[in-house]
């Protein structure tokens, strides 16, 4: 474990980051981290679970927790429980970070807002600036926004490439107290690796397959084993129709083995070793709406 710098005026808090559904959280967690600790893709509803990111410098220790997008569709007792895995988030931080996207508040984006804690210091990131054509429309929206509640600091950024990435991270430096760091200098994440193994196969079913599919599939690790340098992952894919399967298994086992590949690649870079990886397709009719399966299925 990498050595720690000397806690005097050390500066360590939990940041949690919070926005609508597909403004960027999670790339934006993945930027401030350096690796990727969140799934990403270009659907919305993406992050079902709490997600910890850790960034250490020399006089800080950020712990940001990537929430779910608060859900307005898609209304079952899944998308209740990751309702509630923001909130309370919220009520568990020293700051939060408000992802809105660049160029448009929308009553979503309102509606988060207002669930944040009237305790709370928040620092607005502006996300995706770099796609916005016309950067003078970011002016109106500062000044709204700044209508609605008293924010920090509103700081226009792209977690895609990095741009004003390392300003946000000074607005939220100044709200952490004072306290020694609670994680290793080295740790990036305080998941698993089943966790992320588990998390990485779901992200390359959303990014491969339609609308449809991801949002009815869930990933269990059914066996995790370290072989020498070696790790031999298990997995299986729940879906909740027999059609949803064939789907995702796709002709020849095609699809399945594209997904199986792409996950793979991503694990023997995150975890620094060869992944061996086996993945199942079954089905388990009605699990998002379901608590003995959320249940058994980690939720």
């Amino acid at each position: 474990m990498a050595e720690l710098p000397s806690p005097t005026e050390f500066r360590c808090g939990h940041v949690a980051i919070v926005g609508r559904p597909n403004v960027g959280k999670s790339t934006l967690l993945n930027r401030l981290v350096g690796e990727k600790v969140s799934i990403t893709s270009k659907k919305a509803q993406t992050t079902r679970h709490r997600v910890t990111g850790i960034l250490t410098d020399a006089d800080a220790q950020f712990i940001f927790v990537d929430t779910p997008g608060f859900q307005t569709q898609h209304r079952s007792r899944l998308n209740e429980r990751m309702n509630r895995a923001v909130t309370q988030s919220l009520a568990d931080v020293d700051a939060v970070v408000l992802v809105i996207e660049a160029g448009r508040t929308v009553p979503a984006d309102r509606a988060v807002i207002a669930l944040l804690p009237a305790r709370a210091g928040v620092v607005v990131a502006l996300n995706k600036v770099d796609d916005l054509p016309d950067k003078s429309a970011l002016l109106p929206q500062m000044a709204e926004l700044a209508t609605l509640r008293e924010f920090s600091a509103i700081v226009p950024v792209s977690a895609e490439n990095g741009l004003a990435v390392e300003h946000l991270v000074a607005e939220v430096r100044r709200m952490l107290p004072v306290s020694p760091p609670l994680f290793g200098a080295d740790e990036i994440t305080d998941r698993d690796e089943r966790f992320l193994a588990a998390e990485l196969v779901r992200e390359k079913i959303f990014r491969l397959l339609g609308e449809e599919v991801p949002y009815a599939t869930t990933v269990v690790i059914e066996g995790f084993k370290l072989d020498g340098e070696l790790r031999r992952i298990q997995a299986t894919v729940y879906v909740e129709r027999d059609n949803q399967r064939a789907i995702l298994i796709g002709a020849g086992g095609g699809k399945m083995k594209e997904i199986a590949a792409s996950a793979r690649v991503d694990m023997e870079r995150l975890f620094g070793g060869k992944v061996f990886l086996e993945i199942w397709v079954r089905v388990k009719k009605g699990w998002a709406d379901s608590e003995a399966s959320l249940k058994r299925l980690g939720y």
